[in-house]
């Protein structure tokens, strides 16, 4: 398939362990350009996963929008050019899915509801780490000899302090008010978020994303800059994947902090397992998936491949489910992203019911936090994750800020749903204490 922007295509042998300075390497190569995201598995291959890393450079065609109709123009811009494609969906797009829907609170950042770049440059490891490919419509040659000669981006410490919108007391009280909307029935569950934010922070986005993926690294993490915006982002959730004709999505609900204690962690992790309120978090939402990816699979293929898995991180283990099924035939790959954005791990459900009352009760926009980064091959499979533990910086105000939060179920303890939500905060403000 000829490749739209007539890019060289070259493969280079990777040395055994070496990987991991080469990513270092690219992501350095790349800030000469004001548009760039770059994808880190961070060495946790799965059977799901598709490269090692990847990184989208320089843009020459371009989709940005806030309405429906962009989800259309997307497929076609796909079906014009038959190229990678690299951008974000913001959570705020849920407004034009849902046309009753609208948001409370101004946004701080200036992300679009949705962007995607076609890339003059596309750099990725494959799974095994044995090569690095580069595809560029500049000489494939020459950028590797200066992606293996970048000076690197010096480490910087920066002591900053952030203010939350919720206080403890405010928090506590927010959790019972939605457990009475949950009594009423107004809904099952609800993911409640905070914002933390600091104003006149001066920071070099690229070594705070170093830090954080060296303290948190995960299978889903990104760096993001669109011009003057920049997301820092350390997730361990994938939204949505296609490979073929098949989608899947790995929603997490059920979260527990780590031990170093090892006997005492494999205690923890069983605990995780069998908690009662943990296991009907994550089966709503589970359910709520498989609603969702109906709408776009064939009738009876939508399965549950793995129900209450144990994963573990750094800082915690997380209990993810696995819902998979097969498009339905001649169906834009873009229907399965209409049909189940914002991802339901991050709303709750019923989900339309929720995102009312999260506009509601939370206190900021959420904006590209609870959206989703990712890319399109040219063949038209596509991998994208939830935005969460992340950071999000706008250079040109100076404002950095981080959302963190939690599922709400009628059998939610106040006192630990606030100490969960600070738990995955105190994960990012650790990089600056």
């Amino acid at each position: 398939m000829a490749l739209s922007l007539q890019r060289q295509k070259t493969e280079y042998t990777i040395g055994a362990g070496a990987a991991g300075d080469l990513k270092i390497r690219m992501l350095n190569w790349s800030q000469q350009f004001s548009i760039h995201i770059f994808l880190d598995s961070n060495n946790y291959g799965s059977a799901y996963s598709g490269y090692e890393c990847l990184l989208a450079a320089g843009s020459q065609h371009f989709l940005v929008s806030n309405g429906e109709e962009q989800l259309n123009q997307l497929f076609a811009l796909h079906k014009e050019h038959n190229d990678w494609l690299f951008g974000h969906i913001a959570y705020d797009y849920k407004n034009a899915l849902f046309h009753k829907l609208s948001s409370a609170h101004q946004p701080t950042s200036d992300f679009p509801h949705l962007h995607f770049f076609i890339p003059e440059t596309v750099c990725y490891i494959n799974r095994d780490q044995t090569t690095l490919t580069i595809e560029s419509v500049y000489n494939t040659d020459l950028i590797y000899q200066q992606i293996n000669e970048v000076v690197a981006v010096p480490e910087s410490e920066v002591k900053l302090s952030f203010t939350s919108l919720f206080n403890k007391a405010d928090y506590i009280q927010t959790v019972e008010a939605i457990r009475s909307h949950i009594k009423e029935g107004d809904c099952y569950e609800l993911n409640l978020c905070n914002k933390g934010y600091c104003e006149n922070a001066v920071i070099q986005p690229l070594p705070v994303f170093h830090a954080l993926n060296k303290l948190s690294p995960a299978p889903f993490a990104a760096y993001y800059r669109l011009n003057e915006q920049y997301m820092m982002c350390a997730s361990p959730e994938r939204y949505i994947r296609k490979e073929g004709d098949v989608v899947l999505s790995q929603p997490i609900k059920g979260t527990a902090r780590r031990s170093i204690d090892k006997i005492e962690d494999e205690q923890i992790k069983d605990r995780l397992h069998n908690d009662i309120k943990e296991r009907a978090e994550n089966v709503m939402i589970v359910d709520l998936v498989r609603n969702d990816l109906a709408h776009s699979c064939k009738i009876g293929t939508v399965n549950v491949d793995e129900l209450f898995g144990i994963y573990t991180y750094p800082q915690v283990h997380q209990m993810i489910s696995t819902v998979s099924g097969q498009l339905k035939d001649g169906l834009p790959f873009t229907e399965a992203i209409r049909h189940s954005f914002p991802m339901g791990s991050m709303t709750g459900a019923p989900k339309y019911k929720v995102m009312q009352l999260i506009a509601h009760f939370e206190r900021a926009n959420r904006e590209l936090f609870s959206g989703s980064v990712g890319y399109i091959t040219p063949s038209g499979d596509f991998d994208f994750n939830v935005v969460i533990r992340s950071l999000f910086y706008n250079s040109a105000t100076q404002y950095l800020y981080y959302q963190t939060g939690g599922a709400i179920t009628y059998d939610s303890v106040p006192e630990q749903e606030w100490e969960e939500m600070r738990l995955k905060a105190w994960a990012l403000e650790r990089i600056f204490a």
